[in-house]
């Protein structure tokens, strides 16, 4: 039996998360993408390569939906054709930057739920259904530098990549003592030239005193492009030593 990598993408439709759908299917990697919206481009790109891309358009401010179908979708599959498994929780977003007592409650809590819960649930489901497999399993969770940084007016973005972190380190001790445990590690990628970039430079510099930091990347040209910062990732993905260290950075020496 012809055993293919499997890879699990949230977040696939843009940026980053796009770039990384791209070049796994190049790779010739399955890929299953849970995205807010589908990307046409992603369906041509496995018929050219052979492979197989499924896209699942999922509003992961409610990740209770996709964290069911996800589970009964890995017991469907057949463990002997597959010869890795990885789940990457990418997407992400910011709540408007402001204070914390001047954010909506309904606005705080949808970027609690895509930047934290939805993972933390994807995960869980994907190490339960996964639990008997015997091929190499990897959850690699994409986190942020400001979550190991505090920044005024960015409260709900930071704690949430905060708890990833400290989530990786729990669920990477949990597996450690497992036969077949999955390697985890949550990875800041480094700085990107995304629409949350643009978004950071655009802010009011009375609300957000770290504006000028974002202003200063771009000004300064050390912004990597989407494709750049998608072959560091999974470059890193694909280290001999990827799970040593469960909290990491793409810029990490190997």
């Amino acid at each position: 039996m012809t055993q293919r990598h499997l890879t699990i993408l949230t977040g696939a439709s843009r940026g980053m998360g796009l770039a990384m759908a791209q070049q796994l299917l190049a790779a010739g990697h399955d890929l299953l993408c849970i995205s807010r919206k589908t990307n046409d481009s992603l369906a041509a790109l496995a018929t050219a390569g052979g492979g197989q891309c499924e896209q699942w358009p999922q509003d992961l401010t409610r990740p209770d939906t996709a964290t069911a179908k996800l589970a009964a979708w890995l017991e469907q599959r057949d463990p002997a054709s597959v010869a890795s498994v990885t789940l990457i929780n990418n997407a992400g977003m910011l709540p408007r930057i402001a204070p914390l007592g001047e954010i909506a409650a309904a606005d705080l809590a949808d970027a609690m739920r895509l930047d934290l819960e939805a993972p933390m649930l994807l995960a869980g489901a994907f190490l339960h259904a996964t639990a008997q497999w015997t091929c190499p399993r990897k959850l690699l969770n994409i986190s942020s530098g400001m979550g190991r940084r505090a920044m005024a007016s960015q409260a709900a973005y930071c704690a949430a990549k905060a708890g990833m972190d400290h989530f990786s380190r729990c669920v990477a001790l949990e597996e450690a003592g497992k036969p077949n445990g999955a390697r985890v590690v949550a990875l800041a990628p480094g700085v990107i030239d995304t629409d949350m970039q643009v978004q950071l430079r655009s802010a009011d510099a009375g609300g957000f005193p770290d504006v000028g930091t974002f202003i200063g990347l771009k000004d300064k040209g050390v912004l990597d492009t989407p494709q750049s910062a998608a072959q560091k990732v999974l470059a890193y993905l694909a280290r001999p030593d990827f799970g040593s260290n469960p909290v990491a950075d793409v810029r990490d020496p190997q």
